[in-house]
């Protein structure tokens, strides 16, 4: 039987970090505790993410230039999905056009503690705050789902209603479980969206916020195909013990075998 095969590509960039810089970090040691024996490489669905898939390890993107990211990613003329270490936020955007040039039309659900909706922030149209309102205004996805919301402003919310973003915020988290998926999906998960007792290592701390438990068990429940995802803005200076990276390690592997079985 041939094997399901999955890319993964690291994207050390943080040069669009708002507060704190550190997440180019990421890529590297995430890799380093998902390799370092003290949990296997099978996902909760029994998939054997090293014997049961071909993942592809494509290493780190050089970069030098932000927009030049999405063709270098095309430039690697890979057709199979995607898992992207970031690296900060504003990477989305970039894989985002990298994989709708390849797949044509899917969704993306976001796990976040911010809409990252910002039309510009301090100056900077493609800030890690921005980088879903360059994808809704170049049309680069169908439906925008954003679930662990937290801290709104106004101009957020008009730019929410303006793109018809689906917002599901903590406050009303019951609404995650009756969530339908109906079409291919990309999924990108900002560390932050995590109650900082479970994800400490990231530059904006916001309490309230998701378990990983939570997390994990919508993603096994996804019966669409995953296109690509993304795990963004693990900021190692912040992390205690490398609890983040382990969480961080946890996500690539559940959500390889999740694409896998797929």
């Amino acid at each position: 039987m041939k094997k399901s095969a999955i890319n993964l590509l690291g994207i050390p960039y943080d040069n669009k970090s708002s507060f704190l810089r550190g997440s180019a970090q990421a890529p590297s040691i995430i890799r380093q505790i998902l390799h370092n024996t003290s949990s296997s490489y099978v996902a909760e669905n029994g998939v054997d993410i090293m014997d049961d898939v071909r993942l592809e390890d494509l290493g780190d993107l050089k970069v030098q230039n932000y927009l030049q990211i999405s063709h270098q990613i095309k430039a690697l003329q890979k057709s199979s999905p995607f898992i992207f270490l970031g690296g900060d936020h504003s990477i989305t955007y970039q894989t985002v056009i990298a994989m709708n040039e390849k797949h044509g039309p899917f969704d993306i659900l976001v796990f976040d503690a911010h809409t990252d909706l910002y039309d510009n922030f301090q100056g900077d149209r493609y800030s890690h705050a921005c980088p879903f309102a360059r994808i809704m205004e170049d049309n680069l996805t169908g439906n925008l789902i954003q679930v662990g919301i937290r801290t709104v402003n106004a101009h957020q919310w008009e730019q929410a209603h303006k793109y018809g973003v689906e917002v599901i915020t903590m406050r009303e988290i019951d609404r995650l479980s009756q969530l339908s998926l109906t079409n291919p999906l990309y999924v990108s998960i900002d560390l932050d969206a995590f109650d900082p007792a479970f994800a400490p290592g990231v530059s904006h701390h916001e309490p309230g916020g998701l378990t990983p438990r939570e997390v994990i068990n919508f993603l096994h429940k996804i019966d669409v195909p995953i296109i690509g995802a993304d795990i963004v803005e693990y900021n190692p200076t912040r992390d205690h013990q490398n609890i983040t990276a382990a969480l961080a390690a946890k996500l690539l592997k559940e959500l390889t075998g999740i694409m896998a079985a797929s």
